[in-house]
């Protein structure tokens, strides 16, 4: 169930260092990134050709990058350049490289075919470098399918009972019915919960006198980022009067490390005229406290998951139900085509 030809984040930007070699799995494979003395951004498979040494155990040279093992080099593409004792270097010495980006803060790799790399399938993650809006970076790594991460991420009536003390607050997130649109790569997800207490998590960082209209409107992509519009305003007030609301953009990120592993970027953001650097570390900090919430429930879920039984498909599954079939789909058209070619 892994598209491939595709963008995933494999790291936020302040993770690659000018002079050091970062590894990171994706999709079952190690990956090696790092910077040229350039800026340029390298990505390559983190196993020497020759005895299958991680690279990263090496060092960098110059745009190079030296295997800790028997000393063969390599330039960012691939080719090795270098094979100490050899009179020739064997036109083989070479390791697999991927395209590799940075999108507003993201660093991404694409784990298909080179030639079909393509940036305009990157995702719109405007917040995550906007002079507008505010945030820390986080990312949290789960011991479970990336797939129960993304179903989780489908289907907020979960805030009503995992986030009941957090992000969540009232029984009428649960009872809301979603609207779920077909977008490019995606599916939209609008939920409007109206007249409900501020969550634990608003009151947290902002004071309320009564309850609040809230919404949550989110596009989830392929391969599995979350872009979404959160918020609301006190009950009564004229729409798109802000004053007294809460007005987040959120973006999240779900890279498959394996089969039963994940990686998850997110971030939180809140409009920058709010400068209150305790406002940005307490939207972070209770995002931490949610999403471990979230983990300690999936983790619970994946072992007790029987696999000859087959699960309840109920109303609520409608999203992650549509998306599921949208990444099969993809699936089974990059299989064809690649028997095709």
């Amino acid at each position: 169930m892994w598209v491939r030809n595709c963008w995933y984040v494999i790291a936020w930007d302040h993770e690659i260092s000018d002079d050091a070699l970062f590894t990171r799995t994706v999709l079952d494979e190690p990956i090696l990134v790092y910077r040229t003395e350039g800026g340029e951004l390298a990505a390559m498979q983190d196993r020497c050709c020759h005895r299958h040494a991680p690279l990263s155990r090496g060092r960098r040279e110059g745009d190079c990058v030296r295997c800790g093992y028997h000393g063969l080099k390599f330039a960012a593409d691939g080719v090795c350049v270098e094979a100490p004792g050899l009179a020739s270097i064997p036109v083989k010495a070479r390791v697999r490289t991927y395209p590799v980006v940075s999108h507003n803060k993201w660093i991404f790799v694409w784990m298909g075919d080179p030639s079909l790399a393509d940036r305009a399938l990157l995702p719109d993650n405007f917040s995550c470098d906007h002079p507008d809006w505010r945030y820390r970076p986080g990312y949290v790594h789960y011991d479970t399918p990336y797939l129960l991460v993304c179903d989780n991420l489908l289907d907020f009536s979960h805030l009503s009972y995992v986030h009941e003390g957090t992000l969540g607050g009232s029984t009428a997130i649960a009872q809301a019915v979603p609207r779920i649109e077909k977008v490019p790569r995606g599916i939209r997800v609008t939920r409007h919960v109206p007249d409900v207490p501020p969550s634990p998590f608003w009151k947290s960082f902002q004071s309320f006198d009564r309850n609040v209209d809230r919404y949550f409107i989110y596009d989830f992509l392929l391969p599995g980022t979350l872009l979404m519009k959160s918020g609301g305003a006190p009950v009564g007030q004229a729409e798109g009067e802000q004053r007294g609301g809460v007005q987040l953009h959120s973006c999240q990120a779900l890279t498959p490390e394996t089969a039963t592993t994940t990686h998850y970027f997110f971030q939180q953001s809140h409009r920058s005229s709010i400068t209150d650097p305790a406002v940005t570390e307490t939207i972070y900090r209770g995002l931490v406290t949610a999403f471990e919430e979230d983990r300690e429930m999936i983790t619970a879920q994946y072992l007790n998951i029987d696999p000859e039984a087959r699960m309840l498909p109920l109303a609520m599954d409608a999203a992650l139900v549509q998306y599921r079939r949208l990444l099969q789909e993809e699936v089974e058209r990059e299989q064809r085509a690649s028997q095709a070619g």
